[in-house]
């Protein structure tokens, strides 16, 4: 239901006295001769109007976050009644024990942002049909309205140049006090009278932050999508949300001035959400701009908002860029877009270095590298800046290092200050528990009176506290494995399985800058819609390698990991390797079946020869066995071959071997002194090297020399 607050008790909570009028006019600037407007108004003691004084005539506008109205504003006093033109923002209607914040947020606020040149003048708030309503100043026309009165719907350089300086100076009259915009578009930059950029939202999205509305329908989004910054769609998880966000809806509102085109035109929201969340795209900017503005918007873009410019070096270079136009000329949109290349991880950008400005005293050491696992290199493990030396490009400094005498000369963008032990990137973890966030984050920044700012998940926005608050975490980076610890039961995000029920281990793919590990399981197969990406909290993920692994058990798991395929190509390699095996040994046994056939089938024969009781008589052999040697003779060198006896035959059991055999049979075919049993076993293994494709004997020219001469000893040996 919406909600029903009485006036009086809203007044009661809010306010202590009635409004005043304010009133602007304008003076002549002499220097300048140009018009400038100027503010002025009674003391404010609170932002309440009641609700009687405001009158809604007709709706002009719609955004996401509500509902923009034409309402006159009724001032009367004793003396005079006036009624004043305004624009009313009508939020959404928002749960009514939030309520209260989102006015405490807006007191704040009206009292900080009064009086500020370049955002547009705050009334105050009031209650209208059950719903917040900001009343501010009413302008005529925006920088959207303009664009779409032009024939091609773009804005020239030069005027995108000066609109975008009055822009980054009114964002940053906000960051100064510590607000956040975080809707940056053209339809939220108005035009004044004097054609001056006027910064049209004062921060709403970030008055509604840890809110949340009535409806369902309303999503509960932090800007517009198609200016959204990354961490703006989930600021718990991918977040923080800082300073730097806005940089990202300023860059996109830059591009639409030149291109006439909406980032992201015509894509659904999840889509948008798909480009610039998982896939890491950018806005595509148009080619031919100077240098320096084409640079600033690259930066704009960098998925981690620590890389981005701050606004006070955009309001710099458009500066710069302004007065450089003038000289060199116009620059013509011709259509063409220039595509950005994906942002790292691992590296600095100069926006990044820039960011903290280095003094004479400073504890610096050499920069680690950015979410990286590759080792630092210690140039300067810790020392003292003792000098400075300016130049274009950031410059160098003079650090005393204990243990060297003379100071060593160093470029600033090497190392980094140290304070209290921390320093900007560190790994750090909470001493006191807290159950809305997570213990372990990344330190963003600190002070050098120790002040910090760290990023948190489960927090929308920067953590601010004390360095002492504080003490150094384990350090995680990109290509590390990871698994949940032990004693973690139900784990912050969703986290895989393995078959048998156990915590899968992953691969970090990407680092969050609140410190939220995106995490991949290379070592398992993804089907249907599983998901391919896991998020980890770093304080429930410990690191997982070779060096932890306790036995060979776990460490052929952890190869496992590495790759779903491995398993499937060890199973295939082994059983593969099995089937060879099982062909080799069966080849052997058939071979050695075969070979005790054969030497069965020539004990079958010698003892068929002794018994028949025939001998052979020759004068060139060895009496003791006269029967085998013409035999040999007449079949190596066919000397009238004498087969009428089946002796000399060669059996047709031995057919099937080759002379390949003969090799392995070389040994026992040697020559020596043996006689008659060293020739027998020369024509044993003689037969077992028929070829069977000739029909015919086939014996190696060495094993024929060695037959010669033992044929040769033989007759020797008969003629002694």
């Amino acid at each position: 239901m919406n909600i029903t607050i009485s006036d009086s008790i809203m007044s009661k909570e809010v306010i202590a006295n009635p409004s005043a009028a304010s009133f602007e006019y304008e003076i002549l600037d002499s220097d300048a001769d140009i018009l400038r407007t100027v503010r002025a108004s009674s003391n404010r003691a609170n932002p309440w109007i009641e609700p009687e004084r405001l009158k809604l005539r007709h709706r002009i506008g719609r955004g996401p976050f509500g509902d923009v109205w034409l309402a006159t504003h009724h001032l009367s006093t004793e003396d005079y009644d006036e009624y004043h033109e305004v624009a009313a923002k009508m939020l959404h209607p928002i749960k009514e024990d939030h309520v209260k914040i989102v006015l405490e947020k807006f007191n704040e606020l009206y009292f900080k942002c009064q009086g500020d040149a370049n955002v547009s003048w705050l009334h105050g708030i009031s209650i209208l049909n059950g719903r917040i309503s900001i009343i501010m100043n009413l302008y005529e026309d925006s920088i959207g309205d303009k664009m779409a009165k032009l024939k091609e719907g773009r804005i020239s350089l030069h005027d995108v140049l000066r609109y975008g300086i009055n822009l980054a100076q009114g964002v940053l009259e906000l960051h100064s006090k510590g607000f956040i915009v975080l809707n940056l578009k053209p339809f939220n930059v108005l035009l004044d009278d004097n054609d001056q950029a006027i910064l049209g939202d004062v921060g709403i999205p970030s008055l509604l932050l840890g809110s949340s509305f009535l409806s369902s329908d309303v999503a509960q989004r932090f800007g517009t999508p198609n200016y959204m910054a990354p961490e703006q769609w989930e600021p718990e998880v991918g977040g923080p949300i800082s300073f730097e966000t806005d940089s990202w809806g300023f860059g996109c509102t830059i591009v639409e001035m030149l291109t006439g085109n909406q980032p992201w035109y015509g894509c659904p929201v999840g889509r948008i959400y798909q480009s610039v969340v998982e896939k890491h795209e950018k806005p595509h900017i148009p080619s031919g701009l100077p240098s320096s503005v084409e640079n600033i918007l690259n930066g704009c873009f960098e998925y981690d908002l620590r890389n981005r410019p701050l606004l006070v070096d955009i309001l710099s270079v458009f500066k710069s860029s302004l007065n450089e136009l003038a000289n060199d000329g116009v620059w013509r949109y011709l259509g063409n877009v220039k595509v950005i290349a994906k942002s790292g991880c691992t590296g600095y950008t100069e926006w990044f270095l820039s960011k903290d400005h280095l003094q004479v005293g400073d504890m610096v050491r050499s920069r680690k590298p950015l979410n990286s696992c590759k080792s630092q290199n210690m140039d300067v493990p810790e020392g003292t800046v003792v000098g400075l030396e300016r130049n274009a490009d950031h410059g160098f400094v003079l650090v005393r290092v204990h243990g060297i005498h003379d100071p060593i000369r160093i470029h600033t963008s090497t190392v980094e200050r140290v304070t209290f032990g921390l320093a900007a990137g560190d790994w750090v973890r909470l001493k006191g528990e807290s159950r809305k966030h997570s213990a372990v984050g990344i330190l963003h920044s600190i002070n050098r009176d120790g002040r910090v700012d760290v990023g948190f998940i489960g927090l929308q926005t920067l953590w601010n506290g004390n360095s002492s608050e504080l003490e150094m975490a384990e350090s995680f980076c990109l290509g590390q494995f990871v698994r949940l610890k032990d004693n973690v039961s139900s784990p912050r995000f969703e986290w895989r399985h393995k078959r048998a029920g156990a915590w899968a281990t992953g691969k970090i793919s990407w680092i969050q800058p609140n410190g939220c590990l995106v995490v991949k399981f290379p070592g398992m197969l993804t089907f249907g819609n599983e998901a391919s990406t896991y998020l980890a909290d770093p304080s429930e993920v410990e690191v997982v390698d070779f060096r932890t692994c306790p036995g060979m058990v776990e460490m052929y798991q952890h190869v496992e990991d590495h790759h779903w395929a491995v398993r499937p190509v060890l199973i295939a390699f082994g059983l593969f390797t099995a089937f060879k095996l099982g062909i080799l040994i069966g080849k052997k046994v058939r071979r050695n079946r075969k070979v005790n056939a054969i030497e069965s089938e020539i004990q079958y024969l010698d003892s068929q020869n002794a018994s028949s009781g025939t001998r052979r008589s020759s004068s060139a052999v060895n009496p003791g066995n006269p029967t085998w040697v013409p035999s040999v003779a007449n079949i190596l060198f066919k000397e009238g071959a004498n087969t009428s006896n089946g002796r000399e035959a060669i059996p047709s059991a031995v057919l099937p071997y080759t002379a390949l055999k003969l090799k392995k049979l070389h040994l026992k075919c040697s020559l020596d002194s043996k006689g008659e049993r060293g020739l027998d076993l020369c024509v044993r293994h003689f037969y077992l090297i028929e070829d069977r494709r000739k029909q015919q004997s086939k014996i190696f020219p060495s094993y024929l020399c060695c037959l010669k001469q033992m044929q040769n000893l033989n007759e020797t040996n008969t003629a002694k």
